[in-house]
Protein backbone atom coordinates (compact mmCIF):
# COMPACT_ATOMS: atom_id res chain seq x y z
CA UNK A 1 0.00 0.00 0.00
CA UNK A 2 1.35 3.42 -0.63
CA UNK A 3 1.72 5.65 1.72
CA UNK A 4 1.32 9.29 1.08
CA UNK A 5 3.01 12.49 3.05
CA UNK A 6 0.79 15.26 4.02
CA UNK A 7 1.77 18.64 3.22
CA UNK A 8 2.75 19.25 6.89
CA UNK A 9 4.72 16.23 7.40
CA UNK A 10 6.62 16.68 3.90
CA UNK A 11 7.67 19.71 4.76
CA UNK A 12 9.18 18.77 8.43
CA UNK A 13 10.54 16.02 6.80
CA UNK A 14 12.42 18.44 4.00
CA UNK A 15 13.46 20.78 6.71
CA UNK A 16 15.59 17.80 8.81
CA UNK A 17 17.18 16.49 5.62
CA UNK A 18 18.14 20.15 5.25
CA UNK A 19 19.38 20.84 8.47
CA UNK A 20 21.77 17.34 7.91
CA UNK A 21 23.15 18.46 4.91
CA UNK A 22 24.11 21.67 6.24
CA UNK A 23 25.81 19.62 9.04
CA UNK A 24 27.98 16.84 6.88
CA UNK A 25 30.52 19.89 5.60
CA UNK A 26 31.40 20.42 9.57
CA UNK A 27 31.17 16.52 10.30
CA UNK A 28 33.63 15.67 7.63
CA UNK A 29 35.45 18.32 8.05
CA UNK A 30 36.29 16.63 11.67
CA UNK A 31 36.11 13.44 10.31
CA UNK A 32 38.96 14.27 8.03
CA UNK A 33 40.87 16.38 11.37
CA UNK A 34 40.33 13.08 13.41
CA UNK A 35 42.52 11.08 10.30
CA UNK A 36 45.62 13.21 10.29
CA UNK A 37 48.45 13.39 12.40
CA UNK A 38 48.22 16.33 14.97
CA UNK A 39 51.60 18.55 15.54
CA UNK A 40 52.64 21.77 16.77
CA UNK A 41 55.71 24.20 16.31
CA UNK A 42 57.53 24.67 20.09
CA UNK A 43 59.51 27.81 19.11
CA UNK A 44 59.92 29.05 15.41
CA UNK A 45 63.02 30.93 15.29
CA UNK A 46 65.59 28.49 13.54
CA UNK A 47 66.22 29.87 9.61
CA UNK A 48 64.89 26.55 8.46
CA UNK A 49 61.54 27.38 10.01
CA UNK A 50 59.65 28.41 6.64
CA UNK A 51 60.65 25.47 4.90
CA UNK A 52 59.23 22.80 7.94
CA UNK A 53 56.17 24.97 7.72
CA UNK A 54 55.56 24.46 4.15
CA UNK A 55 56.11 21.22 4.41
CA UNK A 56 54.39 20.28 6.92
CA UNK A 57 51.12 22.53 5.26
CA UNK A 58 51.52 20.85 2.15
CA UNK A 59 50.90 17.57 3.56
CA UNK A 60 47.43 16.71 3.53
CA UNK A 61 47.71 13.89 6.45
CA UNK A 62 49.15 16.47 9.26
CA UNK A 63 47.20 19.24 10.67
CA UNK A 64 49.48 21.87 12.83
CA UNK A 65 47.31 22.74 15.98
CA UNK A 66 49.75 25.27 17.63
CA UNK A 67 52.33 27.60 17.07
CA UNK A 68 54.64 28.24 20.03
CA UNK A 69 56.94 31.12 20.37
CA UNK A 70 58.66 33.37 23.21
CA UNK A 71 58.21 36.11 20.81
CA UNK A 72 54.30 37.02 20.36
CA UNK A 73 54.82 38.35 16.86
CA UNK A 74 56.92 35.57 15.32
CA UNK A 75 54.32 33.03 17.05
CA UNK A 76 51.35 34.91 15.41
CA UNK A 77 52.82 34.80 12.29
CA UNK A 78 53.32 31.17 11.74
CA UNK A 79 50.07 30.29 13.50
CA UNK A 80 48.41 32.81 11.22
CA UNK A 81 50.09 31.04 8.17
CA UNK A 82 49.08 27.40 9.37
CA UNK A 83 45.61 28.87 10.42
CA UNK A 84 46.14 27.32 13.80
CA UNK A 85 46.80 28.70 17.53
CA UNK A 86 49.17 30.88 18.73
CA UNK A 87 50.81 30.71 22.17
CA UNK A 88 53.53 32.75 23.55
CA UNK A 89 53.27 32.86 27.37
CA UNK A 90 53.52 29.17 27.62
CA UNK A 91 53.60 26.09 25.87
CA UNK A 92 51.74 24.18 28.60
CA UNK A 93 48.87 23.89 26.29
CA UNK A 94 50.56 21.64 23.92
CA UNK A 95 52.01 19.50 26.46
CA UNK A 96 48.75 18.80 28.27
CA UNK A 97 46.82 18.15 24.97
CA UNK A 98 46.18 14.56 24.36
CA UNK A 99 45.65 14.99 20.73
CA UNK A 100 48.85 16.80 20.05
CA UNK A 101 51.07 13.52 19.16
CA UNK A 102 54.78 15.54 18.03
CA UNK A 103 56.33 18.55 17.92
CA UNK A 104 58.79 20.30 15.67
CA UNK A 105 61.39 22.40 17.80
CA UNK A 106 63.15 25.40 16.02
CA UNK A 107 63.49 27.52 18.82
CA UNK A 108 66.88 29.19 19.64
CA UNK A 109 69.10 26.65 20.36
CA UNK A 110 69.57 27.91 24.22
CA UNK A 111 66.28 27.28 24.75
CA UNK A 112 66.20 23.59 23.41
CA UNK A 113 67.08 21.98 27.01
CA UNK A 114 63.69 22.69 28.91
CA UNK A 115 61.29 22.22 25.57
CA UNK A 116 62.82 19.46 25.00
CA UNK A 117 62.61 18.14 28.06
CA UNK A 118 59.15 18.71 28.64
CA UNK A 119 58.06 16.94 25.65
CA UNK A 120 60.16 14.45 26.99
CA UNK A 121 57.93 14.16 30.03
CA UNK A 122 54.61 14.89 28.27
CA UNK A 123 56.09 11.70 25.50
CA UNK A 124 55.59 14.26 22.13
CA UNK A 125 57.42 12.52 19.80
CA UNK A 126 59.96 15.61 18.40
CA UNK A 127 61.72 16.33 15.46
CA UNK A 128 64.23 18.74 16.94
CA UNK A 129 66.53 21.16 14.39
CA UNK A 130 70.48 21.06 14.91
CA UNK A 131 72.14 21.58 16.79
CA UNK A 132 70.62 19.23 19.67
CA UNK A 133 72.12 21.58 22.47
CA UNK A 134 74.50 23.80 23.59
CA UNK A 135 77.12 22.04 24.94
CA UNK A 136 77.88 18.29 25.72
CA UNK A 137 76.21 18.36 28.79
CA UNK A 138 73.10 19.50 27.65
CA UNK A 139 72.80 17.58 24.90
CA UNK A 140 73.42 14.46 26.79
CA UNK A 141 71.05 15.15 29.28
CA UNK A 142 67.95 15.97 26.73
CA UNK A 143 69.27 12.46 24.49
CA UNK A 144 68.70 10.67 27.88
CA UNK A 145 65.05 12.26 28.70
CA UNK A 146 64.19 11.24 25.16
CA UNK A 147 65.51 7.45 25.21
CA UNK A 148 63.77 7.11 28.74
CA UNK A 149 60.59 8.44 27.12
CA UNK A 150 60.71 6.31 24.44
CA UNK A 151 59.56 8.87 21.99
CA UNK A 152 60.28 8.92 17.93
CA UNK A 153 63.11 11.69 17.65
CA UNK A 154 65.10 12.99 14.95
CA UNK A 155 66.78 16.50 13.54
CA UNK A 156 67.47 17.95 9.96
CA UNK A 157 71.02 16.09 8.89
CA UNK A 158 69.50 16.12 5.38
CA UNK A 159 72.62 14.95 3.85
CA UNK A 160 71.82 12.25 4.88
CA UNK A 161 69.38 11.35 2.18
CA UNK A 162 71.98 12.28 -0.92
CA UNK A 163 72.17 9.21 -2.19
CA UNK A 164 76.13 10.02 -3.61
CA UNK A 165 76.85 9.76 0.42
CA UNK A 166 74.61 6.96 0.96
CA UNK A 167 76.47 5.10 -1.93
CA UNK A 168 79.71 6.06 -0.44
CA UNK A 169 78.87 4.88 3.05
CA UNK A 170 78.04 1.38 2.40
CA UNK A 171 81.02 1.32 0.02
CA UNK A 172 83.37 1.87 3.06
CA UNK A 173 80.97 -0.85 4.64
CA UNK A 174 81.71 -2.91 1.94
CA UNK A 175 86.09 -2.38 2.00
CA UNK A 176 85.76 -0.83 -1.30
CA UNK A 177 87.97 1.78 -0.55
CA UNK A 178 91.25 -0.67 1.26
CA UNK A 179 92.15 0.95 4.05
CA UNK A 180 91.12 4.32 4.56
CA UNK A 181 93.90 6.54 5.05
CA UNK A 182 92.08 10.28 4.46
CA UNK A 183 88.95 12.22 4.48
CA UNK A 184 87.94 15.78 4.07
CA UNK A 185 84.81 17.57 4.55
CA UNK A 186 84.11 21.16 3.04
CA UNK A 187 80.02 22.52 3.82
CA UNK A 188 80.60 26.35 3.08
CA UNK A 189 78.56 29.52 2.29
CA UNK A 190 78.36 32.98 2.10
CA UNK A 191 76.25 34.15 4.69
CA UNK A 192 78.20 36.65 6.79
CA UNK A 193 79.27 38.25 3.45
CA UNK A 194 75.62 38.33 2.18
CA UNK A 195 74.30 39.12 6.00
CA UNK A 196 71.73 36.67 6.02
CA UNK A 197 71.37 37.00 9.63
CA UNK A 198 70.86 41.02 10.18
CA UNK A 199 67.36 40.50 10.18
CA UNK A 200 65.10 37.25 11.61
CA UNK A 201 68.12 34.62 12.16
CA UNK A 202 69.91 37.37 14.22
CA UNK A 203 70.52 34.92 17.04
CA UNK A 204 71.90 32.29 14.76
CA UNK A 205 75.29 34.51 14.64
CA UNK A 206 75.05 35.31 18.74
CA UNK A 207 77.19 32.66 20.26
CA UNK A 208 75.04 33.13 23.88
CA UNK A 209 72.10 31.59 21.95
CA UNK A 210 73.16 29.55 19.27
CA UNK A 211 76.63 28.23 20.82
CA UNK A 212 78.32 28.46 18.30
CA UNK A 213 79.37 30.48 14.86
CA UNK A 214 79.92 29.54 11.16
CA UNK A 215 81.99 26.88 11.51
CA UNK A 216 79.86 25.06 13.70
CA UNK A 217 76.30 26.20 12.01
CA UNK A 218 77.83 25.00 8.72
CA UNK A 219 80.38 22.56 10.14
CA UNK A 220 77.54 19.50 12.25
CA UNK A 221 76.08 18.73 8.62
CA UNK A 222 79.30 17.14 6.95
CA UNK A 223 80.69 16.51 10.46
CA UNK A 224 77.58 13.95 10.83
CA UNK A 225 77.95 12.74 7.65
CA UNK A 226 81.75 11.54 8.13
CA UNK A 227 80.67 10.16 11.64
CA UNK A 228 77.62 8.20 10.00
CA UNK A 229 80.06 6.82 7.90
CA UNK A 230 83.25 6.20 9.85
CA UNK A 231 82.46 6.43 13.55
CA UNK A 232 82.81 7.92 17.41
CA UNK A 233 85.56 10.62 17.16
CA UNK A 234 88.22 10.12 19.79
CA UNK A 235 89.78 13.38 19.78
CA UNK A 236 89.65 16.67 17.94
CA UNK A 237 91.04 20.39 17.49
CA UNK A 238 90.47 23.05 14.76
CA UNK A 239 91.19 26.24 14.00
CA UNK A 240 88.05 28.83 14.54
CA UNK A 241 88.59 32.34 13.11
CA UNK A 242 86.64 35.46 12.64
CA UNK A 243 87.07 36.47 8.71
CA UNK A 244 85.11 39.59 7.59
CA UNK A 245 83.65 40.72 11.01
CA UNK A 246 80.75 41.37 10.44
CA UNK A 247 78.86 39.61 13.46
CA UNK A 248 81.27 41.10 16.02
CA UNK A 249 83.30 38.21 17.84
CA UNK A 250 81.13 35.47 16.37
CA UNK A 251 83.36 33.07 14.19
CA UNK A 252 82.75 32.82 10.08
CA UNK A 253 84.91 30.19 9.40
CA UNK A 254 87.31 27.58 10.82
CA UNK A 255 89.06 23.75 9.88
CA UNK A 256 88.67 20.78 12.50
CA UNK A 257 91.10 17.77 12.66
CA UNK A 258 89.56 14.86 13.54
CA UNK A 259 90.82 11.71 14.90
CA UNK A 260 88.65 8.95 14.95
CA UNK A 261 88.79 5.94 17.31
CA UNK A 262 89.06 3.19 14.09
CA UNK A 263 92.27 5.38 13.43
CA UNK A 264 91.33 7.47 10.49
CA UNK A 265 92.11 11.22 10.94
CA UNK A 266 90.19 13.61 8.91
CA UNK A 267 89.66 17.10 8.41
CA UNK A 268 86.61 19.09 8.39
CA UNK A 269 85.99 22.88 6.96
CA UNK A 270 82.72 24.94 6.89
CA UNK A 271 82.13 28.88 7.26
CA UNK A 272 79.93 31.64 5.97
CA UNK A 273 82.78 33.21 4.25
CA UNK A 274 82.88 31.30 0.64
CA UNK A 275 81.51 32.40 -2.36
CA UNK A 276 82.24 28.79 -3.48
CA UNK A 277 82.34 25.46 -2.29
CA UNK A 278 82.69 23.37 -4.94
CA UNK A 279 84.10 20.10 -3.66
CA UNK A 280 81.56 18.86 -0.39
CA UNK A 281 83.61 15.31 0.02
CA UNK A 282 86.72 13.08 -0.29
CA UNK A 283 87.75 10.08 0.74
CA UNK A 284 90.87 8.27 -0.07
CA UNK A 285 91.72 4.70 0.91
CA UNK A 286 94.39 1.84 0.07
CA UNK A 287 92.34 0.92 -2.89
CA UNK A 288 89.93 3.54 -3.91
CA UNK A 289 88.99 7.05 -3.77
CA UNK A 290 86.26 9.37 -4.11
CA UNK A 291 85.18 13.26 -4.55
CA UNK A 292 82.12 15.01 -4.95
CA UNK A 293 82.93 17.96 -7.17
CA UNK A 294 80.30 20.39 -8.18
CA UNK A 295 77.70 18.12 -7.38
CA UNK A 296 79.28 15.18 -9.19
CA UNK A 297 80.76 11.69 -7.46
CA UNK A 298 83.50 10.64 -9.15
CA UNK A 299 84.56 7.23 -7.89
CA UNK A 300 87.61 4.66 -8.25
CA UNK A 301 88.03 0.98 -6.80
CA UNK A 302 90.03 -1.62 -7.95
CA UNK A 303 86.69 -3.44 -6.09
CA UNK A 304 84.08 -2.46 -8.11
CA UNK A 305 83.47 -3.17 -11.73
CA UNK A 306 83.92 -0.06 -13.62
CA UNK A 307 84.70 2.04 -11.14
CA UNK A 308 87.83 3.88 -13.01
CA UNK A 309 86.67 7.75 -11.69
CA UNK A 310 87.07 9.06 -15.54
CA UNK A 311 83.39 10.10 -15.33
CA UNK A 312 80.62 10.59 -12.79
CA UNK A 313 79.71 7.76 -10.94
CA UNK A 314 75.42 7.17 -11.80
CA UNK A 315 75.10 4.12 -10.11
CA UNK A 316 73.53 5.17 -6.94
CA UNK A 317 70.67 4.18 -4.46
CA UNK A 318 67.48 6.04 -4.32
CA UNK A 319 66.91 8.87 -2.52
CA UNK A 320 64.69 8.84 0.70
CA UNK A 321 62.91 11.22 2.33
CA UNK A 322 63.77 14.46 3.79
CA UNK A 323 63.86 14.14 7.88
CA UNK A 324 60.90 16.20 8.84
CA UNK A 325 59.02 13.93 6.27
CA UNK A 326 60.58 10.66 7.64
CA UNK A 327 59.94 12.07 11.04
CA UNK A 328 56.14 12.20 10.23
CA UNK A 329 56.07 9.00 8.55
CA UNK A 330 57.13 6.73 11.78
CA UNK A 331 54.73 8.99 13.95
CA UNK A 332 52.21 7.49 11.59
CA UNK A 333 53.28 4.16 12.09
CA UNK A 334 55.59 3.62 8.81
CA UNK A 335 58.23 1.16 9.76
CA UNK A 336 62.11 1.17 8.94
CA UNK A 337 62.53 5.31 8.21
CA UNK A 338 66.18 6.03 8.40
CA UNK A 339 65.58 8.09 11.92
CA UNK A 340 68.69 9.63 14.16
CA UNK A 341 68.90 8.02 17.63
CA UNK A 342 69.10 11.56 19.92
CA UNK A 343 72.61 10.23 21.51
CA UNK A 344 74.03 10.15 17.42
CA UNK A 345 72.85 13.90 17.85
CA UNK A 346 74.33 14.69 21.32
CA UNK A 347 77.53 13.29 19.98
CA UNK A 348 77.95 15.43 16.74
CA UNK A 349 77.59 18.55 20.25
CA UNK A 350 80.37 16.82 21.90
CA UNK A 351 82.60 16.69 18.69
CA UNK A 352 81.78 20.11 17.85
CA UNK A 353 82.72 21.36 21.51
CA UNK A 354 85.91 19.26 21.34
CA UNK A 355 86.65 21.25 18.06
CA UNK A 356 85.68 25.06 20.06
CA UNK A 357 88.14 23.89 22.82
CA UNK A 358 91.10 23.06 21.16
CA UNK A 359 90.67 26.25 18.69
CA UNK A 360 91.07 28.05 22.10
CA UNK A 361 93.73 26.02 23.89
CA UNK A 362 95.72 25.33 20.49
CA UNK A 363 95.82 21.58 20.99
CA UNK A 364 93.44 18.15 20.87
CA UNK A 365 90.74 17.66 23.19
CA UNK A 366 89.02 14.47 24.25
CA UNK A 367 85.60 14.01 23.00
CA UNK A 368 83.02 13.30 25.76
CA UNK A 369 81.14 10.69 25.71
Amino acid sequence: METKLSRRDFVKSTAILGAAAAMMPSALAQADDAAKTTIAFVGCAHIHTPDFMNKMKERKDVKVKYCYDHDPERAKKWADFQKCEALSDSADKVWNDPEVQAVVICSETNRHEPLVKAAAKAKKHAFIEKPMGISAKDSYAMAKALEDAGVLYTTGYFMRTDPKHIFLKEQVANGAFGKITRASAWNCHSGSLGHWFDTDWRWMADVSQSGCGGFGDLGTHMLDILMWIFGDVERATADIQISVGNYGPTDEMGQGLLHFKNGLTATLTAGWVDIECPVTLMISGTEGHAIIDRGDLYFRSSKVQGADGREPWTKLPKSPALPIHQFINAVQGKKDEPLLTPMEAAKRVAVMEAMYKGSKKETWVDVAY
